[in-house]
């Protein structure tokens, strides 16, 4: 029971101390012991309860003081964790406000950033609407300058249009032509004809610049204004030159008068001389000539032969057999007659670019064509091709237009005569068509042969003959006097045909 107490004393309290407990000397199972002993023995074992009394108080006490220790420390164990709590709840309310206070702040930044930025956006609007504003003003000004530009430019192309009819208009007093009454020498006048071509090409420069949509600038103006003042300067001259060459021919007068009472007399012999020559000729025909002299047709043929010849030189690109040279004689084809049935009897200024343009042509130099550039040196035939192409257009434009509009004449025989200026051979080619369309050109009037189909002979004679039948009367007149009308008007120009051919034709007629 001793041994019992003491391990519980160590089991509840290691410390205390129970050596002072020691364990009662083991006693004989059966002793017979004297009174002493027996007392001595009973102080012991009343020692030992004492002993153990003592260890259960002592062990008591200490239990209650652990009891009391474990209290305050648990106590101070839980007044610090409220202690830690209520530090960590006033660690977490200051991070809160803190982060209250950050969120105010960066809301704050926000709030003000978004005022800034619609401070700035509604600067910016103001900016811009002003920029909108002053670049409509800049359109509406731009506007109004490009409409004064127009009008300005109308205004120009109106005056550069006047002072080109009054260039031509003085132009033609400068031609040796207009000029055959007065003494003045041919040397002059085809210098002041030279010079005043000159001028007329100058302004015609600045006009074919508006034909291309553009406006006159001041500099054109002023290039046509001087050669108006150089032109009327050319005339005043003239003039002076005209009124000398008057004065001195008013003076020369009487000297002058046996001369020509000479020459007269002189033209009046070989007047009779002629006259008795053709009356002679008349004596010698029987009734109505219908065949041409002999040279006249020896001409025609050689005429026939040369263009037979340049139509069978272009037979390969006449006939193509690939698809780009069927395109290029197309386009070859358009360049040459496009140009002719532009010409009209209003056409004005656009003879002359109509001209270039065929010079330009035949020349070899490329030329714009329905949004290409086509040249006839693109082919080896291109230059036949054109040149035989070229003038079946000009005798077909008499055959039609000039037929129908007889005031069209004129202007295509200029444009022709001045073809035929520079490239005689297309001026051949035009002779060998008008021939073979119209006999009464040459004059030839070929008698109908034995055998000879009636169809046949009217074809020579010139009339269309087809399926349907021939021609009728009052068409076949009308073609054959658009075509006579426009020869007689290249007969009359200054270019390129000699005036004894038409002379001589219009006799024969």
């Amino acid at each position: 029971m001793l041994h019992a107490a003491i391990n519980e004393a160590k089991a509840e309290d290691p410390e205390v101390d129970v050596s002072e407990v020691s364990s009662p000397v083991s006693l004989p199972a059966i002793s017979l012991l004297s009174p002493k002993a027996m007392d001595t023995a009973g102080r012991i074992i009343k020692f030992e309860e004492e002993q153990r009394e003592k260890a259960k108080v002592a062990l008591k006490l200490r239990q209650e003081m652990q009891e009391k220790l474990m209290v305050e420390v648990a106590s101070s164990g839980s007044e610090q964790l409220k202690r830690f709590e209520e530090f960590m709840e006033l660690k977490q309310r200051q991070e809160y406000q803190s982060m209250r206070d950050m969120m105010d702040r960066e809301t704050k930044e926000s709030i003000g950033r978004q005022e800034k930025l619609k401070e700035e956006q509604r600067h910016r609007m103001k900016i811009l609407n002003l920029r909108l504003r002053e670049a409509e003003q800049q359109r509406m000004r731009e506007a109004e300058l490009e409409r004064q530009r127009q009008s300005e430019g109308r205004e120009r192309l109106r005056n550069l249009n006047t002072i080109q009819e009054e260039i031509l208009q003085l132009n033609q007093l400068l031609e040796p032509s207009t000029q055959t009454k007065t003494s003045v020498p041919p040397a002059s006048l085809s210098s002041y004809s030279t010079r005043g071509n000159q001028l007329c090409s100058q302004v015609s420069e600045v006009v074919r610049k508006t034909a291309e949509g553009e406006f006159p600038s001041v500099e054109d103006m002023t290039v046509a204004e001087r050669a108006l003042h150089e032109m009327r300067a050319l005339i005043r001259l003239m003039q002076e030159e005209v009124a000398k060459a008057q004065e001195k021919k008013k003076k020369d007068q009487e000297d002058e008068e046996e001369r020509r009472k000479q020459v007269e007399l002189h033209a009046q012999q070989e007047a009779q001389k002629k006259a008795a020559q053709s009356a002679k000729e008349k004596a010698q025909r029987k009734g109505l000539q219908n065949r041409a002299e002999d040279t006249t047709l020896k001409w025609y043929k050689e005429l026939q032969a040369s263009a037979a010849q340049c139509a069978q030189s272009f037979e390969q690109l006449n006939t193509p057999k690939d698809n780009q040279t069927k395109k290029l004689k197309l386009e070859l084809q358009k360049a040459a007659s496009i140009p002719v049935s532009q010409i009209s009897s209003n056409s004005g200024s656009q003879l002359r670019e109509i001209f270039d343009k065929i010079d330009k042509l035949l020349s070899g130099r490329g030329v714009v064509s329905g949004g290409k550039s086509i040249s006839t040196s693109q082919h080896p035939q291109g230059l036949d091709f054109v040149s035989y192409k070229l003038a079946e257009k000009f005798v077909k434009q008499g055959e039609e237009e000039v037929a129908s509009h007889h005031e069209a004449a004129f202007p295509i025989a200029v444009v022709a005569s001045g073809v035929w200026e520079l490239h005689p051979r297309v001026g051949d080619f035009i002779l060998a068509h008008l021939h073979k369309k119209c006999p009464y050109a040459i004059p030839n009037y070929p008698p109908m042969k034995d055998g000879t189909a009636v169809e046949d002979y009217q074809k020579i004679l010139g009339y269309r003959v087809d399926d349907s039948g021939v021609e009728g009367q009052d068409s076949f007149l009308k073609r054959m006097s658009g075509m006579i009308r426009l020869y007689a008007a290249m007969i009359q120009l200054r270019w390129p045909y000699s005036s004894k051919q038409g002379v001589r034709t219009i006799d024969c007629i």
